[in-house]
C-alpha cells in the first residue's frame, strides 16, 4: 500500500515515514506558532475594528482581514485537533467515551505520541496530516514566517545490519536545525566528528 498523501511506498501505512515525520514535526510547532498569532493580532486603541499587525514588515498589512480572526487564531485550532483527538481515540480506543475539551498545546502533544499508531492504522490519516498542514500555512502566513523548504545534504553512511548494508537515505536539512538526522533508519548526526565523517563518507558523484 502507498502513502495515502504523496503516493510513495509505505509498507502497508497510511502515511509513509517522511509523511510521518512531518506531521509530528508540524504538532510539535503549532503551539508555539499560534501563540506568535495570538502576539500578532491586537486591536487599536480606537477600537476593535481595525486590527494591526505589531511585527511590523514580517505580518499582513493593516488593516486586517476580520475573516482572518475567525479562521486563524488559537481557539479555533484548539478546536480542530480537538476533533481529531476524539475521532482517533474513538478509532483506537472504541470502549473509551470521547476526552473532555483541551487546549491546543494538549491535543498536540497527545496526536503526537499517537502518530506512528495514526500512520499505521488511522484510515483518515491523510486527511489529518493535510488539516495540520492547512493550520500551520495559516498560522505563518499571519506571522510572516513561511516555511523553509528542505535541502538534501548527503546520503545516510550508517550501517543498518551485521552484513555491514550502509542505509544510504538522502538525509536533508532545514533552515535553523542544529543536527541532521535520517528518517529512513532515525540516525542523528549532531556533533564535529559525525559530520565530518558524514561529509568524508559520501559516495562521489556519478
Amino acid at each position: 500500500m502507498n502513502c495515502d498523501l504523496c503516493g510513495r511506498a509505505a509498507d502497508g501505512r497510511y502515511l509513509c515515514e517522511r509523511d510521518t515525520a512531518k506531521l509530528a514535526e508540524r504538532l510539535a510547532e503549532l503551539p508555539t506558532l499560534y501563540a506568535e498569532v495570538a502576539e500578532c493580532l491586537v486591536p487599536r486603541r480606537s477600537g476593535w475594528g481595525d486590527i494591526i499587525a505589531t511585527h511590523g514588515a514580517a505580518g499582513p498589512s493593516s488593516p486586517l482581514n476580520e475573516t482572518v480572526l475567525d479562521e486563524v487564531n488559537h481557539a479555533r485550532a484548539a478546536e480542530v485537533l480537538q476533533s481529531w483527538r476524539v475521532d482517533v481515540q474513538r478509532v483506537r480506543w472504541p470502549q473509551h467515551g470521547a476526552p473532555p475539551p483541551y487546549g491546543l498545546a494538549a491535543n498536540c502533544r497527545w496526536l503526537a505520541m499517537e502518530v506512528e499508531w495514526i500512520a499505521e492504522n488511522y484510515p483518515a490519516a491523510a486527511d489529518l496530516a493535510r488539516e495540520v498542514s492547512t493550520l500551520e500555512a495559516q498560522a505563518r502566513s499571519v506571522v510572516g514566517d513561511p516555511v523553509p523548504r528542505r535541502k538534501v545534504v548527503g546520503q545516510c553512511i550508517a550501517v543498518t545490519d551485521d552484513k555491514g548494508t550502509v542505509c544510504g537515505a538522502d538525509i536533508t536539512h532545514r533552515a535553523g536545525e542544529s543536527r541532521l538526522k535520517c528518517h529512513a533508519c532515525q540516525t542523528v548526526y549532531a556533533g564535529q566528528t559525525d559530520l565530518l565523517l558524514l561529509l568524508h563518507y559520501q559516495p562521489e558523484p556519478a
